[in-house]
């Protein structure tokens, strides 16, 4: 009699779909919410940097540390990286932007500070790296739950 399988199947499309759901259900309530944006503004680029980083950390980290059953060298790879680490990347910031676009978030909250131009997407993208710090970890979690 054979023993089933311990290890998880490979990446498939299903395990985008449901990061999807976890990253979008968290992206969400940060996206429309004043504060981050105001956050956004007094960032500096640095902080930017340092935000985006530590949202690769965290999904890194719920993706192949928290999750015993999952290891990186046995996933498939493009340019040396798990795909399902870029998947959940691209997921994470992927959503707050749709979100911030959706609804119109960034004229909404930055005009009305007096952000226009090129600054309107600076610190759109700061407030993308804060909201992303919620989104990965709804969407790592979807991914390693289901």
């Amino acid at each position: 009699m054979r023993r089933p399988s311990l290890r998880r199947p490979r990446f498939r499309v299903a395990d985008s779909a449901q990061q999807m759901v976890g990253g979008f259900l968290l992206a969400g309530p940060f996206v429309v919410t004043e504060e981050v944006w105001v956050l956004a503004i007094g960032m500096n680029w640095l902080q930017a940097v340092l935000t985006a980083v530590m949202v690769a950390a965290i999904g890194y980290a719920t993706l192949y540390r928290a999750d015993t059953g999952r290891d990186p060298e046995a996933e498939q790879e493009v340019a040396g990286i798990p795909v399902r680490f870029l998947s959940l990347m691209t997921v994470s910031f992927g959503s707050v932007v749709v979100l911030a676009v959706l609804f119109d978030a960034p004229d909404t909250f930055l005009i009305e500070q007096g952000v226009t131009g090129t600054a309107l997407w600076v610190t759109t993208a700061k407030a993308v790296s804060v909201g992303a710090v919620f989104s990965v970890v709804g969407a790592a979690t979807a991914d390693s739950v289901f």
